[in-house]
Order: structure tokens, then sequence, then C-alpha cells
């Protein structure tokens, strides 16, 4: 599960220090390239959500192997990609495959615990799912220093071929046929009206999401801030995106560890608030000129051990409760928290200056809505 999980983040990360390389190639400016990561995040925010109620139907199983395959012919489709527009295009058919892997595994846990026990096994996944931040732009950044960065999606597909050798020969189906959803369209639609009328489970999507959104902001936009702004080389990129991506793996694991004393509710306050000071503080500091590369370094460690709080225990929070619809409750929380992650990244590439003040700014921005998002779920539960 935490593999399955782990190839949105990797198919995420992993070109990121070709951007460069791909604007130069295609012809075409630094902020299209950007716009096929953005791509990539409106495919896996809008079709999150029609896995959720397949996967209550047809179980986990199918729907996965189905995703798995888009996903390896949408990963020929971007090594084979000859402009700009094709690439875009088929970065979001792969999403669309990847999608499958971030909602189902969130689906098996839940088959499998309960609500405390769910956010220290989600805690657990981002250990291994973690790891594919820290690999994937260093990968990214040492194959393109011999070959081109086409080779990167063929890379991609061979992983897809692995994860889908490992779902028919390894995963078991663990949905009970008892918890078996019929799928028409007035259950599909009651099932998702009843959980937007559900104060609690939206407020806590969109604390994890409006966080998670700073983090792609800062995913989208860190190469033009990091190579472009502070002259850091291609090949030193995945070193420091490592090192935030460290702190969010160690984060969520001392949360996993914390889980075993205290609940998830405990937990989420006081890091949702961090979070807030963490974005607020690198958006003052970008707004009065004294951002430097190892201050921002700083600022982004301490976003992203927040985020690796939040994440986990908001989700666990917003799936608890949901009986047999969690299948539709797992891609709805995708769907709002991509969504969320989509428009930051959006707003990004399209906020161009030779500073870090774009990216610091929506950060800051996602922080206290993340803040405020928590503040209403806690009143409504």
């Amino acid at each position: 599960m935490g593999a399955l999980t782990a190839i949105g983040p990797f198919s995420i990360d992993m070109y990121l220090p070709t951007f460069p390389r791909i604007a130069t190639d295609l012809m075409v400016s630094r902020g299209d390239v950007e716009r096929t990561l953005a791509a990539y995040l409106v495919g896996l925010a809008t079709s999150q959500i029609f896995y959720g109620p397949i996967s209550d139907r047809f179980g986990r199983r199918i729907p996965l192997m189905v995703g798995l395959t888009i996903y390896m012919c949408a990963s020929l489709g971007c090594a084979l990609a000859g402009s700009i527009e094709a690439l875009t295009f088929w970065r979001f058919v792969q999403a669309i495959g990847g999608a499958a892997g971030i909602v189902i595994p969130r689906a098996v846990i839940r088959d499998n615990y309960d609500t405390q026990q769910s956010a220290r096994a989600l805690s657990l996944l981002m250990l291994i799912m973690g790891l594919a931040p820290i690999l994937a732009p260093i990968v990214g950044g040492q194959v393109v220093s011999f070959t081109t960065w086409r080779a990167l999606f063929w890379i991609m597909l061979f992983a897809g071929a692995a994860l889908m050798l490992s779902v028919i020969f390894i995963m078991r189906e663990t949905l009970a046929p008892e918890r078996v959803v019929t799928l028409s369209w007035a259950n599909i639609i009651g099932n998702f009206r009843a959980l937007l009328k559900d104060r609690g489970f939206v407020a806590h999507s969109f604390a994890g999401g409006m966080g998670q959104a700073g983090m792609f902001a800062y995913i989208i936009g860190s190469p033009r801030v990091f190579i472009e702004v502070y002259h850091v080389d291609p090949k030193w990129y995945g070193v420091l995106f490592g090192i935030n991506a460290i702190s969010l793996i160690a984060a969520s694991q001392v949360s996993a560890k914390l889980l075993r004393t205290y609940k998830p509710q405990q937990l989420q306050r006081p890091a949702l608030n961090f979070l807030a000071c963490a974005g607020v503080a690198t958006c003052a500091l970008s707004v009065a000129g004294v951002m430097t590369l190892p201050i921002l370094m700083v600022c982004l460690m301490c976003y992203m051990a927040c985020q690796g709080f939040v994440n986990p225990n908001s989700a666990a929070l917003a799936l608890s409760d949901q009986g047999k619809r969690l299948g539709a409750a797992s891609a709805l929380l995708g769907t709002l928290q991509f969504t969320c992650g989509a428009t930051a990244g959006l707003f990004v590439s399209i906020w161009q200056t030779e500073s870090a003040l774009p990216l610091a700014t929506i950060m800051g921005i996602c922080a206290s809505l993340s803040w405020f998002s928590g503040r209403i779920a806690r009143r409504a539960t």
C-alpha cells in the first residue's frame, strides 16, 4: 500500500530537476513546463472521486489494476511526447491512472483498522511514501546527467508494471462481501451529498488539504526558486528537496509513536498552530526582503514537519465513522485535497518573479486556511 501511494509523489517529483531541460528541448517557457505539473494535480483531483464508488462496488484490487494500466499507457505517451501540449495531455491522463494508488490504499487501511489505529497506519504509510520525494528528484537529476528527460517516463512505466505484478500476486481483497455497495447514480450522489453535509468530514479534509496545498505550491515552485533564484546546481536540487522530505517523514513517525498515547485530535490542534506560524513567518520574511536560501530551508523544514502531523491525523479523523461509504469518503477526501493542491500550484506557475515571494505568499495563505479549517472541524465534532 505504501508503494502504491508513493506512485503519486514519485511521478510528481522525479522530473522537477529537468524543467529547464524540457523547456529548452520543447522550446517553451518555464511556466508552460510548470503547468504540466499543475495538469497532473488537476487530473489527480478530478479522477479520485470515481475510484471511491467503484472500489465500494467491485472491491479494491480490480480498480487498482485498471488505474495502473492507464498509468502505464500514459507514461509511454509522456516518453514519446513531441510537444508541450502532448506532454500536458499525457500527464493529465497519467494522473487519472495514478489516482487509484492514492484513494484505494486509504480505504484498505480503514477496512482493517479503527480511527486511532488507522491514524498510526497512515503515519507509517508516510514513511514509505516519503521516500519518493527524497529519491525521485535525486534519481531524476542523476538520470538526466547522462541521458534525456524522456528516460524518466520510461522509468515510471517500469515502476507501474512492477506495482501491477505486486497487486496481482501479493495483494488480497479487503472489502468484506457484506460491505459491498450497489453502484447506482442515486447511491453515488446520495453518498457524496451526505459527505458534503458532514461538516466534520469537510473541515478535516480541508485542514489536511490546505496544508497539502502549501506543500504542492513548494513542489511546483521549488525548481525555479532553488535553481534560478538561488542558483542551486540541478544535481544538488534533489538533496535540498530530500532534506525537506526527511522533515516530513520524521514528523509523521513521531506522530505514529505519540498516537499510542494521544488521540488524533490532540496531535492535530498544536500541529495546525505551528503550521500557521511557519507559513506566515515564511511569507513575512519574504515580504521584508530578508529571505535567503538558509532561512528558506529552515522555514520549509518547519512547514513540512508540521504537515507530517497534520496530514495523517486529519485524514484519519475525516474517514472516521464513514461506515460503508469508505471508498467514496476516501475519494472525496482526495479530490478536495488535490483540488486545493492544484489551485495553489496553478497560482505559483502563473505568478512569475525573480524571488521566493510567490511561493512564500501562497504557502502562508494555505497554512492560515488549514488552521481555520481545523478550528471549524473541532467545533463540528
